[in-house]
């Protein structure tokens, strides 16, 4: 079951611009809108049409490439001297075509964020954020994840039935990173729950976003008067002298990438091993490691789909196509996963290689890509442990999977089992008292059912702020 999948359409009836990509090659453009082809479906299609360079259309008629040849991303990801992150190289940026009302506006407009900066802009912001995240302590962060994963698993086990997306993969995350930022306790659930709406494009978006930033800003001030241990202290602390507003915007963006990308992994792994039954009976039998499952769904589900912010600031032939100087360029991380060069048999498990592209790659991959690990190898090694006679409680075939421009999150994760025996309460016992919510900032309305936008996830980890 999808929604907002990738599709092709027929082209425009408008001509197309003189030398746009999207028209090379003899074959019509691709557009990357709504349709009901599911995105493996698609990738191969466009594979078998074009190579592994595709033109493309994106709104508002603009050209751009997709590339989904494994070595041809790679190529992009490690030649920052022809593939550029800074928007600013864009020709439809320069030329006007990218217009006020374009949805990638939010998703490409320059920031001095690490996402978007080349040589030694980025040298500088990315040395900070890398000092104050090998500063985490690793023992740590397993500590806290099985502390808060025994508590989220409390809260459920005594029903026999639970959602481990909601109930599990989306909390766990916000809980342990907060923990490890210098965040308040009391803030953790409501910024989690903040992340998810921001990046899934609701109409409480917009709210959930003003949310993140102010507690971000909050932070920083906080921080700047008392250090502590923590991310944030670290980050301040660092020769680098970030200002406010950037240590604010790389701790948000942090955030949100650690959040979600590490929500998207749990989520994927607990459905691979409760739907593949070689993975299931693996696991259970001591013949497959966790971090064996992860390198799989790391190869088959990547939590980050697709990377859209390349753009091309040298003539440069990749694949069979002329990429010009300005042309923007977007890397599908799945679909290079899946490339027959490097995968020539789909059904063969990939335990033990971490060849994949799920972190990207050259000086832009993802710094923090072990913390994420770290937290779903152990949260998902408790969840097994604790739950007995863990099965899907519908069809895998039924599972909702949320199809958007550059991640596929699963909705839902319903699930049955062995329920625990509740403890007798001890006569006298007073009720267990509410937590108190947090009085600054105030978490805003979140969407129960929301429906995502296929840019909602790129505006909420690359968006600037909007507050």
């Amino acid at each position: 079951m999808t929604t907002s999948p990738h599709p092709i359409q027929p082209p425009s009836a408008a001509a197309p611009p003189p030398g746009c990509p999207a028209h090379a090659g003899g074959a019509g453009p691709v557009r990357l809108l709504e349709s009901d082809v599911a995105p493996q479906d698609l990738y191969e299609q466009l594979r078998a049409a074009h190579g592994p360079v595709v033109p493309v259309l994106l709104p508002g008629d603009l050209e751009a490439w997709l590339v989904v040849g494994y070595n041809e991303i790679l190529h992009v990801l490690r030649n920052p001297n022809e593939f550029s992150c800074d928007s600013r190289n864009w020709t439809a940026a320069k030329d006007g075509r990218l217009t006020a009302d374009n949805p990638l506006l939010p998703l490409t407009q320059y920031q001095p964020l690490i996402a978007f900066t080349d040589g030694e802009a980025h040298a500088r912001l990315r040395d900070s954020v890398v000092y104050g995240l090998e500063r985490f302590n690793r023992h740590g962060i397993r500590r806290y994840v099985t502390r808060f994963a025994n508590d989220l698993i409390e809260q459920v086990a005594v029903r026999g039935r639970a959602d481990l997306v909601a109930d599990f993969a989306e909390p766990l995350p916000a809980m342990v990173l907060t923990r490890q930022f210098g965040i308040a306790a009391e803030l953790a659930l409501p910024l989690g729950r903040a992340v998810r709406d921001m990046v899934r494009g609701t109409e409480t978006a917009l709210a959930s976003n003003t949310f993140v930033v102010e507690t971000m800003r909050d932070l920083v001030r906080a921080k700047r008067r008392t250090p502590g241990d923590d991310f944030a202290s670290w980050l301040l602390a660092h020769e680098s002298a970030l200002t406010d507003v950037e240590a604010e915007e790389h701790l948000r963006h942090a955030l949100v990438a650690g959040i979600e990308n590490t929500v998207n992994l749990i989520a994927n792994t607990l459905r691979v091993v409760l739907t593949d039954q070689r993975f299931h009976g693996s696991l259970s039998g001591g013949s497959l490691t966790l971090p064996d499952a992860l390198d799989h769904v790391m190869w088959e589900a990547p939590p980050l789909t697709l990377i859209p912010n390349r753009w091309a600031v040298a003539p440069v032939m990749l694949g069979d196509q002329h990429i010009r100087p300005g042309d923007m360029v977007l890397l599908s991380l799945a679909a290079g996963n899946r490339d027959p060069q490097v995968r020539a048999d789909l059904s063969l498990p990939m335990h033990g290689n971490r060849s994949h592209l799920a972190f990207g790659g050259g000086r832009h991959e993802c710094p923090g890509m072990d913390i994420g690990r770290t937290i779903a190898d152990t949260g998902i090694d408790i969840l097994l442990a604790e739950l007995s006679g863990l099965r899907l409680a519908v069809p895998g075939a039924d599972l909702p999977v949320e199809v958007g421009f550059i991640s596929s999150p699963l909705a839902s994760l319903p699930v049955e089992f062995t329920p625990h025996r509740a403890a007798p309460a001890a006569a006298g016992d007073p009720a267990p008292a509410a937590a108190e919510p947090p009085v600054r900032p105030t978490a805003p309305p979140v969407a129960a059912r929301p429906r995502r936008s296929r840019w909602g996830w790129l505006t909420g980890l690359l968006g600037g702020r909007r507050s």
